[in-house]
């Protein structure tokens, strides 16, 4: 045992004790009647577990796992998967609030399909194909990644919570947990140094603290045997030294170029990790510790807040939806913020959930469900209520995205963003110089987000995919020619405005197009305010050789009902939103792309189509467009933004 391992071994709690949550034996915490578990979720979640019983267990085949390399399909396999592991998780909620034999049973038979399972790993990730020539998974050879650190936490949680039970009606399947994950996770982890996601030999993203929570969790839990202190202390000090990677990379303003999807999934991560190392070290180790904790993590726990543009909606950039279709775990994000001290983020958090609704849901994993259910201050904050911030101006330098809006505290009227960037960013979409316009909130001007998830998607293939193209962004297409991919292809001279009745970004788009004969294309886009509302300008001028491949276009992404005449287009929104003009010079020709939506994770949150403005500029070298909102009213600050 190495010198610093002893030092973290000293400081780690016994596996009974090293995880926050009490066991399912501490029926103040767990009985229904008299415990502290939230009620209308316990509710919610055991009514689909009731219905889960009447139902056979959901099995992936060899048939479902290869049809990534057969037709690019790996939704398929994935929901098969997940639907197992969202099962295993109700049913692990029921027994531990009831401690009934046939829910223990439940639990038994979903930990036993897991550990059966040929693979943990989801088969888009898993090398099994590159390394051995095989469509299905090597299970000499593990993969570890997201699905496999998904099981090992699920499974280290569900052995804490119920270890009397299982051992009393199931003795040896603990132990057989505590081999299949070594055999899957640990050793792996603690065996191969060259894991693309540790950060050690190229860029670190949002896989680094998902993966890394996840086998911390595992090590707190299944390595309980004394003959494992050292591998235990030193599976911390490798997930610290992880982690920190993550962090360090993170920028001092908190931004995830990822999106705010994504936050969910990496920061959130890593914040989580840290609350249950604080917890496991007795306060010894304490990154969120206000007196210590890195800028980098104090600010983005702000990020979600500073993303939203109103009601469900955000600001949609990288892989991002725009309307997100997954239940957010809010109660992480506001145990994040009481610890960080940050009362606009933990204020946020509680205004995201209504009155009586379910505070935490399996779908975002056991450990999150069981925190969530379990969280007394969380719950008391949401019965106080609470505003969202909605502050009227936020710039991530970081990133070079702008998101400003009307006035402060409200999301009413109209709200902006614009992005720089470039083209090289984590889950990127070639949309250097876009921006997105909401009205109420409501996105009008848009960026479409991402679809389902295929082999394509991040291949070599991926900017065939059309979300991901320049082509279908507000951005212009030049003599013809879409941006470029790549880092080299980004913004340059940016800047943004800061004025009293003006915010804006500037910028030169050039440097995203590989047309050579492209000198310069200015784009200064601003939210200009005044007593009789406000208006978006976006002026476009540019220094073009003449074209010889192609015409030039300017293009809006728009969402809602369109109608289109001479020099203007009126937006009906989504949501009954008030309807937006924007108008142009008179003499530019428009048309119109309508883009069917038959993914579900843009119909659902577009509706059947989307509508693309093209503004033919070939004759000229600059333009302008005006967005205003039509009979606006007094924007007045709203008193609460409910989800």
């Amino acid at each position: 045992m190495t010198t610093e391992d002893r030092a973290t071994a000293a400081v780690l709690r016994d596996a009974d004790h090293a995880l926050p949550l009490a066991p399912a034996t501490d029926r103040s915490v767990w009985d229904p009647r008299t415990g502290v578990v939230h009620r209308a979720t316990l509710e919610a979640v055991l009514g689909r577990a009731r219905a889960d019983l009447a139902r056979p267990w959901p099995h992936p085949l060899a048939s479902t796992a290869a049809r990534l390399h057969r037709d690019g399909d790996r939704d398929t396999h994935e929901q098969l998967v997940f639907t197992r592991q969202h099962r295993l998780s109700r049913a692990v909620l029921a027994a531990a609030t009831t401690l009934e034999d046939r829910w223990v049973d439940e639990v038994a038979d979903g930990i036993w399909q897991l550990c059966e399972q040929s693979s943990w790993c989801w088969p888009a990730h898993d090398d099994t194909r590159t390394a051995h020539g095989f469509v299905l998974p090597t299970v000499t050879d593990p993969f570890l990644d997201l699905g496999a650190g998904e099981v090992a936490g699920q499974l280290a949680w569900a052995d804490h919570l119920l270890a009397g039970p299982l051992d009393a009606r199931y003795p040896g399947l603990r132990d057989r947990v505590r081999h299949e994950t070594r055999v899957r996770v640990v050793e792996p982890f603690l065996r191969r140094r060259d894991w693309h996601w540790l950060g050690l030999d190229g860029p670190v993203h949002n896989w680094n603290p998902w993966i890394h929570g996840n086998v911390l969790v595992a090590a707190l839990r299944l390595l309980d045997r004394p003959d494992e202190a050292a591998e235990r202390a030193r599976v911390v000090d490798l997930v610290v030294e992880g982690i920190d990677r993550y962090v360090s990379a993170l920028p001092d303003d908190g931004a995830i170029d990822e999106g705010y999807g994504y936050w969910w999934n990496g920061a959130c991560r890593a914040l989580e990790a840290f609350d249950v190392l604080r917890h496991a070290t007795g306060g010894a180790l304490d990154a969120l510790d206000p007196a210590v904790v890195r800028p980098a993590l104090r600010e983005t726990v702000a990020f979600p807040h500073r993303m939203h543009l109103g009601g469900d909606w955000y600001l949609s950039v990288a892989d991002a939806q725009a309307r997100p279709t997954d239940v957010q775990p809010w109660h992480a994000l506001h145990r994040a913020a009481r610890a960080v001290g940050d009362a606009d983020a933990a204020a946020y958090a509680a205004s995201r959930v209504p009155p009586g609704a379910v505070v935490a849901q399996e779908h975002a994993g056991l450990g999150r469900l069981l925190r969530g259910v379990t969280d007394t201050a969380w719950h008391a904050a949401l019965r106080t209520g609470a505003t969202a911030p909605l502050p009227r101006r936020t710039w991530w330098e970081s990133t070079q995205v702008l998101l400003v809006r009307e006035r402060d505290g409200s999301s009413a009227g109209l709200t902006l963003a614009a992005k720089g960037g470039h083209n090289g960013e984590a889950h990127n979409h070639n949309d250097v110089g876009s921006l997105v316009v909401a009205s109420d909130g409501v996105p009008v001007v848009v960026d479409a987000g991402r679809p389902t998830y295929t082999a394509a998607t991040f291949g070599p293939d991926r900017y065939d995919i059309w979300t991901m193209q320049s082509s279908w962004h507000t951005v212009p297409e030049v003599a013809g020619t879409a941006q470029g991919v790549g880092p080299r292809f980004g913004a340059r001279d940016v800047e943004p405005l800061d004025a009293a009745d003006a915010d804006g970004l500037a910028l030169d788009l050039a440097g995203a197009y590989p047309v050579p004969g492209l000198r310069t294309w200015r784009r200064s886009t601003r939210l200009e305010r005044s007593d009789d509302g406000a208006r978006v300008v976006v002026d476009d001028a540019w220094d073009l050789d003449p074209p010889t491949a192609g015409p030039t276009t300017v293009r809006y992404l728009l969402a809602g009902d369109v109608e289109v005449t001479a020099s203007r287009a009126v937006v009906h929104p989504l949501d009954g939103a008030p309807p937006v003009e924007l108008r142009w010079p008179a003499g530019v020709p428009a048309a119109t792309t309508l883009r069917d939506l038959d993914d579900p994770l843009l119909s659902e949150v577009w509706g059947e189509r989307l509508v693309r403005l093209d503004l033919d500029v070939s004759d000229r070298r600059e333009l302008q467009v005006v967005v205003t909102r039509l009979h606006p009213g007094p924007a007045t600050p709203t008193t609460k933004e409910t989800p």
